[in-house]
């Protein structure tokens, strides 16, 4: 981009620390989705938690998405949208335990971050589901994700990322002022859908 990148790592920038362990491979990655679906989170609480967190990507100025993990830290966690008082705080629990005892026990430098942890929860999910209505899928998943810190999250910054509607979740906003069929084409839009 030239010669007047800043050097250091400004917090507006959204920052996510670079991958410093090895990503798990295919054999951890089905120990992971079988000690999901056992943790007893049902493929809705899963499936919405991963939507949470990667539908706050906006492909306008490429911020938000899962990478980072931000659905556990404020602003994100308290948004209306996530339905804060719900399931989320329950999904995020039950994850960053799989997460704490997985890389505890990991052999060698194998970590798995929570951004990671929860995209594969929304895959085993979707999996299960599709188990259940007689089709054996595999839902593709790519591991690198790292997890952001409080610390590297600007509240301010990213409340202007909290939707004011998601069509995908039947949500809208209080006092909206366009018809929710604007809205629903505004989100996928932001999503590059």
């Amino acid at each position: 981009l030239g010669p007047l990148v800043p050097k250091q790592t400004l917090l507006w920038q959204d920052p996510v620390p670079a991958v410093s362990h090895d990503l798990v491979g295919e054999a951890e990655i089905a120990s992971l989705k079988s000690q999901i679906r056992a943790s007893g989170l049902t493929v809705s609480q899963l499936v919405s938690t991963a939507w949470a967190a990667a539908s706050s990507f906006r492909g306008s100025d490429k911020r938000g998405g899962a990478n980072g993990g931000r659905i556990r830290l404020q602003p994100q966690v308290g948004w209306e949208v996530n339905d804060p008082d719900g399931d989320l705080r329950k999904v995020i629990r039950t994850l960053e335990e799989i997460q704490e005892s997985f890389n505890s026990a990991a052999p060698g430098n194998i970590k798995v971050s929570f951004a990671d942890l929860v995209v594969l929860g929304g895959c085993a999910a979707i999996e299960k589901a599709a188990k259940a209505a007689g089709h054996n899928i595999t839902v593709p998943f790519t591991p690198g994700r790292t997890d952001a810190s409080q610390e590297q999250t600007d509240v301010e910054s990213f409340a202007v990322l909290e939707p004011k509607a998601d069509g995908f979740r039947n949500y809208l906003g209080k006092g909206n002022p366009l018809p929710a069929e604007y809205m629903l084409l505004d989100k996928a839009n932001l999503l590059t859908l």
